[in-house]
């Protein structure tokens, strides 16, 4: 299925903009996350994971689960499809494993910026600094697929493009005078 181009670059669009606040939302998260786990000053550890709390419920997930469905959407518009190239299928895949990630992951953000706020001392808490490099590192990767576009076809898409192409040959006849 493929949208009328103007609504096809609407979705696009959207989907792009979702995408970009997502990687920008989680760059600004591991800002934070180094913060907490590096520095010596309790109220700025303390901020820090009220901050990185808000973050991700304000921006961080609801950007995720509209990549994702924006996602979707911009695969079944254009002709790239969802399952016709294997670098829609990774970057799916990538998509779905770090939204499923961050979601698991927001209990443990939000159990810290509880205990900075509890504790006397919020330095001793442990961060989430491996997620969020992780997460970063899914986004980029994610992101590389898009602008690269290995080649690359499924059994799907390889037999989709046959039918198109055969398709378009049975649409010409030559005329005879």
């Amino acid at each position: 299925m493929s949208a009328p181009p103007r609504l096809r670059k609407a979705i696009v669009a959207v989907h792009v903009v979702s995408s970009v606040g997502w990687l920008g939302s989680v760059c600004a998260y591991l800002a934070l996350d180094v913060a907490a786990v590096t520095s010596r000053d309790i109220q700025l550890v303390r901020s820090a994971y009220v901050a990185m709390e808000l973050i991700a419920y304000s921006a961080i997930v609801p950007l995720a689960l509209a990549t994702v469905v924006i996602g979707l959407l911009t695969a079944w518009s254009t002709p790239w499809g969802v399952l016709r190239h294997y670098w829609v299928i990774a970057k799916l895949l990538l998509t779905l494993l770090a939204t499923a990630v961050l979601l698991v992951e927001t209990q443990t953000i939000g159990a810290l910026a509880d205990a900075a706020l509890a504790t006397r001392d919020p330095r001793e808490l442990a961060g989430t600094l491996p997620h969020s490099i992780g997460g970063l590192i899914v986004l980029l990767t994610a992101t590389v697929l898009s602008i690269f576009k290995p080649k690359g076809t499924t059994r799907y898409g390889w037999r989709k493009q046959q039918e198109q192409r055969r398709a378009s040959a049975g649409a010409w006849r030559p005329t005879t005078s």
